[in-house]
């Protein structure tokens, strides 16, 4: 495709399927970043310790992670829009649930059932990509869904915070509820169903199960989900470290924390645009190539910085900003290449994907969080190991013998 054909192609984007796709991938980063100041304030009020108001955070990872499961096969087989519309369902009447729950246990629980009802809008969003756009035109859509996505991380934190002022903690699953009614309603009226008739009668062929066992026979599957899931490990570390390491250890005030967590979630989205711009003039393969190394590099500075303390804040904080850059440049990019590997599996290949960067990005702040030392040098570590692994599986998984034909 010539240059010119490539500026016709972008200036024909679908802009409102990409806002209400980027909305209905936005559950997540909506659903953990806006409560993300509420978490003492539930502790206070739950009369729960820093580990049971924490384990709220990974009950909704879980459930990111094995809702997706449930939502691929459905799509492929049920349709796009019958998943979504269920999902959707489900998220609503568990955020009610959050917002009215007496116990830590019982938020912990109605966190879960959130989880598992909103994972449902990122995996069959994906699906309709793939279901409408080739792979180079599903890396550009996908890095367009990050601009629209990224504006909850950027916003929701600052949210959360004016809502927990003016209504209390609960008032924050109140916004979350009505949130959910929007993107729902606008997708029961404005979603089109995509998934084209050949998918669905492969679908019919095979049960999830096989659907799945098929996919993981898939080297090059593998590499892109491994790859894509260790690169977003960071951003999950990054999440779940961020409170402690910024207010705590660094003594930004909480108001300037919606701020410094803004300006890396606008990192993040600016190099998402960047990506798409880069796609004009090269493969997803040939910038991923690029961009695990350049992720790598940055890796081993942040975590000197830790380790010698050299220059504080002044040091990890802009190399941090650097390296969360790199999933604008990766996720997009691993997904397309991983829908690409089998296009009449894409549900199944999107749920996969969400549930190995759910599960990876649970695991790597986990362990964040139990090496906790008040220093930033077990996040930096977390971060180095995601990324050293990252870059080794696509070379060795996903990028053998593909650069031939990406030439």
């Amino acid at each position: 495709m010539s240059h010119a054909d490539d500026s016709r192609a972008a200036d024909k984007v679908p802009w409102g399927l990409v806002i209400l796709l980027g909305a209905l991938t936005a559950f997540a980063p909506m659903s953990i970043d806006m409560y993300l100041p509420s978490l003492p304030a539930i502790g206070a009020d739950l009369r729960a310790d820093a580990g049971l108001t924490q384990a709220t955070v990974a009950a909704f990872l879980a459930g990111m992670a094995i809702g997706q499961f449930f939502y691929g096969p459905a799509s492929d087989r049920l349709g796009r829009r019958g998943p979504i519309l269920l999902g959707v369902t489900i998220y609503v009447l568990a955020s009610i649930a959050c917002s009215l729950v007496t116990s830590i246990e019982g938020l912990i629980a109605a966190r879960f059932v959130q989880a598992l009802g909103g994972c449902a809008g990122a995996v069959v969003a994906r699906a309709v990509v793939r279901d409408r756009f080739n792979h180079t035109e599903t890396a550009r859509m996908l890095s367009l869904l990050t601009l629209v996505m990224g504006l909850a991380p950027v916003l929701a934190p600052l949210l959360g915070g004016a809502v927990l002022a003016l209504g209390g903690w609960r008032a924050n699953f109140i916004v979350l509820t009505l949130f959910g009614l929007a993107v729902g309603a606008a997708a029961f009226f404005r979603l089109p169903e995509t998934r084209s008739e050949a998918t669905a009668a492969h679908a019919r062929t095979e049960n999830p199960l096989q659907a799945y066992l098929a996919l993981l026979g898939q080297r090059r599957l593998i590499g892109y989900a491994l790859a894509g899931a260790l690169n977003g490990a960071t951003l999950f570390t990054y999440i779940s470290a961020s409170p402690e390491l910024l207010i705590g250890t660094y003594g930004i005030s909480p108001q300037a924390f919606g701020w410094v967590f803004g300006l890396n979630a606008a990192g993040l989205i600016g190099a998402g645009q960047v990506n798409r711009l880069v796609l004009r003039h090269r493969t997803p393969d040939q910038v991923l190539s690029a961009a695990s190394l350049v992720a790598v590099g940055i890796a081993v500075l942040l975590l000197v910085a830790a380790l010698t303390g050299l220059g504080g804040r002044w040091s990890v904080l802009p190399l941090l900003f650097l390296l969360l850059a790199s999933y604008g440049f990766m996720q997009g990019n691993t997904m397309a290449g991983a829908l690409n590997v089998d296009p009449l599996r894409a549900g199944s290949i999107s749920a996969l994907m969400g549930a190995a960067s759910f599960a990876t990005g649970a695991i790597a702040s986990s362990a964040t969080g139990a090496f906790h030392d008040g220093t930033p040098r077990p996040m930096a570590a977390a971060m180095f190991v995601a990324l050293a692994g990252s870059a080794l599986a696509l070379r060795f998984l996903a990028l053998p013998g593909r650069r031939q034909a990406a030439g």
